[in-house]
């Protein structure tokens, strides 16, 4: 078919630069190691799952991996990073709850929600609620009617304000219509031992983390905070399960980049991510682990985080929580 006129040519001309510009930068990129930016310090789950999917990655890209760990500010310095840098491919970032938790509470953050694209979400995990054995609770609802019979005596710990397992225990106080006083501590670890010490009555955490201890007998896992049961904790029933409708918190890892990287780039870590997300021993590891593996596409995992923005404003609201 012949073009009519001038003008005709010129965009078809210009399609075809553009096509070609783009499939040159696809096969162009990775040239260089590609940085992968954690915002927590190296041995928490966020870290141990970029460890486990970074190798994976960089065999799929023909590039080394490098984790860069930044952590502090809840995880905001190393996403204000992550945001800064150019969109080239060569920075990404190991995306996690403070993604959707901070924009819910603060009002000033370091970088804008929207400088951060999702480019593919790996896996979900689990917070579990756990008391002491010795407290003889062995349900969501005895734990419930225990706190309403003695209000403004019991209290919950959590690995600091602003973080998933605190805003686990806002969204049950709210959801159950309790008062509980927060103790934050320094890391899940400390928490966990002050619910052993009989120091706190409670705490939501990272199941990874607390099921050594629940294993063993020195916790009491009531409840995980997912739709389904966790396949590590079979025999736990979920919060909506234990009464409370529509009670659902994820934390989650994944992988984001900044905004402006070129489609071509994006298409091709997404899909080299869902290669990883679905070798058998990646979901293996993630399952011993505790973690529920979940491959969802960027534009999924962007909905994903859409909605978890939305939930904890309303908990944020309800709880009067701001962190600025």
């Amino acid at each position: 078919m012949r073009c009519k006129n001038w003008k005709s040519i010129t965009c078809a001309s210009l399609v075809m630069l553009l096509l070609g510009a783009s499939s040159a930068i696809a096969q162009a990129w990775p040239a260089r190691p590609i940085k992968l930016v954690v915002p927590f310090p190296p041995g928490g789950l966020i870290d141990n799952m970029a460890r486990l999917v970074a190798p994976k990655l960089a065999q799929e890209l023909g590039q080394a991996l490098v984790i860069d760990n930044k952590p502090g500010a809840g995880g905001n310095l190393g996403a204000a990073e992550v945001a800064r840098a150019s969109a080239d491919g060569y920075t990404l970032l190991m995306a996690s709850p403070p993604l959707t938790i901070s924009p819910a509470l603060y009002t000033k953050l370091p970088y804008k929600p929207e400088q951060i694209i999702p480019i593919g979400l790996l896996g979900r995990v689990p917070n579990v609620l756990v008391v002491n054995p010795a407290s003889g609770i062995a349900s969501v609802a005895e734990l419930t009617a225990r706190i309403k019979a003695k209000p403004g005596q019991f209290n919950y710990a959590s690995n600091g304000q602003g973080t998933s397992l605190h805003l686990s225990a806002e969204l049950y106080k709210s959801q159950a219509r309790i008062f509980v006083t927060h103790i934050p501590y320094r890391g899940a670890a400390a928490g966990l031992t002050a619910v052993m010490a009989d120091e706190v009555h409670m705490m939501f955490d990272n199941l990874p983390s607390a099921l050594g201890l629940i294993n063993g007998g020195k916790l009491k896992a009531l409840a995980v905070t997912t739709p389904q049961r966790s396949s590590a904790l079979p025999n736990v029933p979920t919060m909506e399960e234990a009464g409370l409708k529509g009670f659902q918190v994820f934390s989650w890892f994944g992988v984001a980049a900044p905004e402006g990287l070129p489609a071509p780039i994006q298409l091709k870590i997404e899909q080299a991510l869902e290669r990883v997300a679905n070798q058998p021993e990646v979901k293996a590891a993630m399952l011993k682990a505790g973690a529920e593996p979940t491959w969802l596409n960027g534009q999924s995992m962007g909905l994903f985080m859409q909605g978890d923005v939305a939930q904890w404003k309303k908990v944020a609201a309800y709880a009067k929580i701001s962190l600025d």
